[in-house]
């Protein structure tokens, strides 16, 4: 006789410490407690990885772990079993290679061990051969003390065949950093541990925390999920040799990027890599002949630091000290252009030329780029007067807008944190789409806000459309630019080219429907993340014809 825990309930100090239970809540004792429910991830055509965390009674003891995969929500037609181990060392977390599956088949999931089951989980296999239609959910930034998930449960409730998130699953930052107020005070969405997480440790009890949320569990449960992290899983504005969230005295930075990518391995469903989980995360799924979905890493694999105007920024020399300083606008866009500069890395950049031509060459319509940062140019919006100072915003605030928009008159970009702060990295990338002749599907996150952009390379051929997701909970340009959504959202139109459409102020995720005709984008916009009771407001939908490489 098997007995199902349930995992919301009540803590009552029965022996295990906060550090085995990570967050989970429970009332009876039990020889095993499965704390975080269940997920599945990187599906291909014949596996899916399959993740459940499991703990003894007594913490010191390793389980023994039976796994399940069954065509039946009962079990009766059981198709894959085997058993794993629960043990300390990886956080008790168990992670199983299903294989010997079928294509582009639905299955259930559980786990057992000493009676006692987990939660049963959806999950699917890719396809293979001719695929008439495929339907993905995706995602990014979702910060637990900035509100509730309530687009992950909107999600979990859609029929999709996987969710792809694009990063920034959780936050680093300490209890009241990038946090809202109310979230955290009275909705109590307060991190653990209460200080920036530095150390394993700290990793782990982080996404403890997160995989607590029932809405981030029930989509976990019911899609399988192909992730790549952004920053916030590693700190703030990452590069391959540091970040903007660390400093000397936090520690040596490779050491914490070890910790952030052991626990990203240990607690996501991702397939670790020969090399262990600190290798490439850089990968690549076939959709039948439908679309090749090409993951990639443009936070830490191989990319030179970031600039920023503030720190960076070149200065004329002055003929009078009561002058404020001029930027030197010409001297900075040059060390901005530098071609050796690179977001990829030249080994990532060499593979993804590789991944176009094979997709391409075998006959696949789409080529799908998921990745964490916008590939569109993002102009500085020039605002009116009477917006600015209407806003609301600090003096100091208005200060730097003007100093932006006068770097955006001279042709400077918004977000050096995004291609944008790369441009020979892109154009290359760019030339390499066009001569492949790709029909490129570029998916991006991190701004927390939805974008649309037709991509062209430097000689202005079109290379394929780009679709920005909203943020799951975090806060977008509507934080920073509190001006009216509908004049912010043209004024970004008047300054990028090739800016289709845009919502600078609602938080939900992108449905992108791929068939042999056509790539379809549907954004899904939940009407609050500080309340559990929302509705859901759909966008129209964004068309583009297979081969035209254009929004239609």
């Amino acid at each position: 006789m098997t007995t199902q825990i349930n995992r919301r309930r009540l803590l009552q100090g029965l022996g295990l410490g906060a550090l085995a239970t990570r967050g989970y809540a429970k009332q009876q004792s039990a020889p095993a407690y499965f704390t975080h429910n269940v997920a599945s991830g990187d599906p291909l055509s014949d596996r899916v990885i399959l993740w459940t965390r499991v703990i003894p009674e007594n913490p010191n003891t390793t389980l023994n772990v039976r796994w399940q995969v069954a065509q039946d929500r009962a079990f009766t037609r059981v198709v894959a079993a085997g058993e794993a181990q629960s043990e300390a060392d990886r956080d008790y977390i168990v992670k199983v290679d299903a294989t010997g599956l079928l294509p582009g088949t639905a299955y259930f999931y559980r786990f057992s061990s000493l009676g006692v089951n987990s939660e049963t989980g959806q999950t699917k296999t890719l396809p293979v051969g001719q695929v008439a239609s495929f339907r993905m959910g995706v995602a990014s930034c979702s910060n637990y003390p900035q509100g509730f998930f309530n687009a992950y449960r909107h999600m979990a409730d859609t029929d999709l065949d996987v969710v792809l998130h694009l990063g920034d699953y959780i936050y680093e930052y300490p209890e009241a950093g990038y946090a809202n107020d109310y979230a955290r005070n009275v909705l109590k969405r307060n991190v653990v541990p209460k200080h920036e997480v530095l150390a394993l440790e700290d990793y782990r009890m982080r996404y403890g925390l997160y995989r607590t949320d029932p809405d981030l569990q029930a989509v976990h449960q019911r899609h399988p999920f192909i992730c790549v992290w952004d920053d916030h899983e590693l700190a703030n504005n990452t590069w391959q040799d540091g970040a903007e969230n660390h400093n000397d005295g936090e520690g040596d930075f490779y050491q914490r990027m070890r910790a952030a990518r052991q626990a990203y391995d240990e607690w996501m469903p991702i397939r670790t890599h020969a090399s262990g989980d600190q290798g490439p995360i850089y990968r690549r799924f076939a959709v039948g002949n439908l679309a090749d979905l090409i993951m990639l890493d443009t936070r830490l694999e191989g990319r030179d630091r970031g600039f920023e105007y503030a720190k960076d920024m070149v200065y004329l020399p002055q003929t009078n000290a009561d002058e404020p300083r001029k930027p030197d606008v010409a001297a900075f866009r040059a060390k901005l252009q530098d071609p050796t500069r690179t977001l990829l890395g030249a080994k990532q950049e060499a593979w993804l030329s590789d991944s176009v031509a094979r997709s391409t060459s075998r006959g696949a319509t789409w080529q799908v780029l998921g990745q964490q940062i916008l590939m569109g140019n993002v102009g500085i919006p020039k605002l009116s007067q009477s917006a600015l100072a209407d806003s609301g915003m600090s003096e100091q605030r208005k200060k730097y807008t003007a100093f932006m928009q006068a770097l955006g008159a001279q042709g400077l970009p918004l977000n050096l944190d995004a291609w944008d702060g790369y441009p020979a990295c892109r154009d290359r990338i760019a030339k390499m789409l066009a001569e492949a002749k790709a029909n490129t599907v570029a998916l991006a996150g991190d701004t927390h806000n939805a974008w649309a952009f037709d991509l062209n390379d430097s000689e202005q051929r079109a290379i394929g459309v780009e679709v920005g997701t909203p943020g799951i909970s975090s806060p977008g340009m509507e934080n920073y630019l509190p001006v009216p959504g509908e004049e912010l959202a043209q004024a970004l139109k008047d300054a990028s080219p090739g800016l289709v459409d845009v919502d600078t102020s609602r938080r939900g995720w992108s449905e992108i429907t791929l068939t042999p005709q056509a790539m379809r984008n549907r954004w899904h916009f939940v009407s609050t993340v500080l309340d559990r009771r929302f509705d859901v407001q759909s966008s129209p939908e964004l068309v583009c014809l297979a081969g035209e490489r254009r929004f239609s």
